[in-house]
């Protein structure tokens, strides 16, 4: 007699077994399209059968760098090995499934991650063992093989001390940070950076919070309301730390972004150059008989005259209200109309873009009518407007740029003669 059971054919309708120890410590910290790749390509080992990544990639609509990432990350974990049948080709190799189990208690007849001679030496070293108690401590719970295995590896790879280690646990979580990835960057940069034992790291983060504070309150001075780039951070410390400007100082450069349509810090960086450069070409002079004038007087100076010409664009602004009053009404009514159309901007009129069009026919017309007296009154157009005596800086010394404007040395000398006589 013999016995037989019935042979499925579609392979869809058999089952894949997945280890309990891949489901408890992997799946759940692995990024989900990982954990596809996993499952698709072990349904195909068990069946022994056959398929490419770029198969893997179509049947899951991934892109087919995404299952090449994968097997990068199951290998770093240690769930699976590659195994390449040419060494220089690091792109073309098979697959092989660990035995997970074997990892855990140590029965895998080939080398894993976890059964790393150097592993079991540094579980062995008291400090390593006080270490995760403190974590565990911190944390509130206990800590799983595959964290086990990422804090080991911040030790072996990056050289990081044990107690920083704990430090850095504690710092996260005080900033309401638990992801295991968020705390391997912050640990892995404080190694990159040589911080060894705490207080370098204290003293690091000390250093870097006076840093940050810097960066807002510059920011904050130019209107900006996201945070720096890497470039600009660097840039700003230049500022303090090569050229020795004080706060009070750099945000006095800031503020001459005010006359310029697009501030941004390159512009600071060049006021802020040109004051360095000065005042170090000034200091170089010594026993110089030669008067001196600082960056400083010069843009008052260029204050001074801004003043003047706003101050004589008021006078003949007033004369030309006593001749033609008519004008000042026109004026008031294009301010209120300017705020109207401000706050008509914000508002949730059904009619807002018919109204806005009312208003801006409105302001065309106020203005058409405007030129008009004022040239039937012998008036130029542009009678009332602020004349600088230098259109392209506007008299702040300053082009857009952040570069000196021609009139820059002009107005120097002039202030040198000022001061002279």
């Amino acid at each position: 007699m013999s016995f037989k059971r019935e042979k499925i054919n579609d392979y869809f309708l058999l089952d894949t077994g997945v280890e309990n120890i891949f489901i408890n410590e992997h799946m759940a910290s692995a990024p989900g399209d990982f954990v596809k790749v996993y499952l698709l390509a072990l349904m195909y080992a068990d069946l022994d059968l056959d398929i490419t990544n770029e198969e893997i990639a179509r049947h899951l609509s991934l892109e087919h760098e995404d299952v090449l990432k994968a097997w990068t990350y199951w290998e770093k974990i240690g769930a699976v090995r590659k195994i390449r049948t040419n060494p220089e080709d690091k792109f073309n190799y098979d697959v092989e499934f660990v035995t997970l189990k074997g990892q855990l208690y140590g029965k895998s007849s080939k080398k894993s991650y976890a059964a790393d001679h150097n592993t079991k030496s540094l579980m062995a070293d008291k400090d390593i063992k006080d270490m995760f108690a403190a974590i565990e401590k911190i944390t509130g719970r206990v800590i799983s093989g595959t964290e086990l295995m990422e804090v080991l590896s911040w030790i072996n790879d990056y050289g990081a001390a044990p107690e920083v280690v704990v430090y850095g646990y504690s710092y996260c979580l005080q900033k309401k940070k638990k992801d295991i990835k968020y705390i391997a960057a912050v640990i892995k940069a404080w190694a990159a950076e040589g911080l060894r034992d705490v207080l370098s790291v204290e003293k690091h983060l000390s250093e870097n919070e006076k840093k940050q504070y810097l960066y807002k309150r510059v920011f904050q001075a130019l209107g900006f309301s996201r945070n720096a780039t890497e470039e600009e951070r660097r840039i700003m410390d230049t500022w303090f730390e090569t050229m020795g400007f004080s706060l009070d100082r750099v945000l006095t450069a800031c503020s001459k972004t005010s006359g310029i349509s697009n501030p941004n810090i390159n512009y600071v960086n060049k006021v802020l150059i040109n004051w360095y450069e000065e005042e170090s070409s000034g200091n170089a002079g010594g026993g110089s008989d030669k008067k001196e004038v600082t960056s400083g007087e010069i843009l008052k100076y260029f204050e001074m005259l801004r003043q003047k010409n706003e101050e004589a664009a008021e006078e003949r602004r007033s004369a030309v209200y006593d001749a033609v009053p008519r004008i000042r009404e026109i004026e008031e009514e294009l301010t209120g109309i300017s705020s109207e159309m401000s706050r008509m901007i914000i508002s949730d009129r059904v009619d807002r873009k018919e109204a806005m069009e009312a208003l801006k026919k409105r302001m065309d017309h106020l203005n058409t009518e405007k030129a008009f007296l004022l040239t039937d009154n012998g008036f130029e157009i542009d009678h009332m407007d602020v004349k600088h005596r230098c259109p392209d800086c506007k008299d702040t010394g300053m082009l857009e740029t952040g570069e000196k404007c021609k009139c820059f040395a002009e107005v120097t000398r002039e202030k040198i003669n000022l001061i002279s006589q």
